[in-house]
């Protein structure tokens, strides 16, 4: 794929893995659009930032149409806006909860989609990436919501990619582990809290500051957009550290009976009582 003078927009770019991958991309020679719901910090980027909020129908299309107006296409896709609850039990979110993060994480990426790949059609190519997880193909105790959002990415990338293909666009996932930005401070908390779930969550909010504090930097992740966008021959899944390379070859090849022993002993859920 031609980089020089491409229009690259992504999702969710004013701090994080979507603020990496937007000065990544422009340092590749793209022209970048970042955008956010909320007003971006003022800073020095290599990028123009957009308003645009994911769960709004309204907000999407008028950002990808004031991009195709300035630009008149659109050659790259990054979906990366999202959020998490933080760890707590499923039961512990409302219906509406469960409705909001699905909106955001898996919605989101369905409004973008829609918007753009009618210009992606008429240009004959483009590339779709969506911003993925490990926990897309693992299960995650106390994460169940966050959990079945890039479940459903998975899914519905792999199928588009089949829709797509024969048109010239191509769609990806990026599966990066946990990664060292601004997620637990952006965690919103469980909207249905039970006194029966006040250790587990405490133990697992103990348990998840331990893992982002080793966690790999934003320009990991970002790396790996670079290169799917950027083969001649894209594949599906990307897995984004060493970590998730790890644990995918984890996931292919280990009898299910460890795998799911060597989870509950990792999160120590049989300790806390967990049955």
């Amino acid at each position: 794929m031609k980089i020089e003078g491409s229009i690259a927009l992504v999702t969710g770019a004013s701090s994080g893995i979507g603020e990496a991958t937007a000065e990544r991309l422009a340092l590749a020679g793209y022209r970048v659009y970042g955008t956010s719901r909320r007003r971006a910090p003022v800073g020095q980027r290599s990028f123009e930032m957009l308003p645009l909020d994911v769960t709004s129908d309204e907000s999407v299309e008028a950002a990808v149409r004031e991009i195709v107006r300035l630009d008149g296409r659109i050659d790259l896709l990054v979906n990366n806006a999202g959020f998490s609850i933080a760890p707590a039990g499923a039961e512990e979110s409302s219906m509406q909860q469960a409705r909001s993060i699905f909106d955001t994480n898996f919605f989101g990426i369905v409004r973008m989609t829609r918007a753009v790949v009618p210009h992606m059609r008429r240009q004959g190519g483009g590339r779709i990436i969506n911003i993925g997880s490990v926990l897309g193909f693992l299960p995650a105790p106390y994460m169940a919501l966050y959990a079945a959002t890039k479940h459903a990415i998975e899914g519905y990338s792999e199928s588009l990619d089949h829709e797509l293909r024969t048109r010239g666009i191509r769609v990806s996932v990026i599966e990066p582990a946990y990664t060292k930005t601004q997620f637990d401070a952006n965690l919103l908390e469980a909207d249905a809290k039970l006194d029966e779930y006040r250790e587990v969550r405490a133990a697992m909010g103990k348990k998840l500051k331990e893992v982002l504090a080793a966690a790999d930097e934003p320009r990991i992740v970002a790396d790996v957009v670079l290169e799917a966008a950027s083969a001649a021959r894209p594949k599906l899944r990307y897995t984004a550290g060493r970590v998730a390379r790890r644990v995918r070859l984890l996931r292919r090849f280990a009898p299910a009976g460890l795998l799911d022993s060597g989870i509950r002993k990792d999160l120590q859920l049989d300790a806390l009582g967990v049955l």
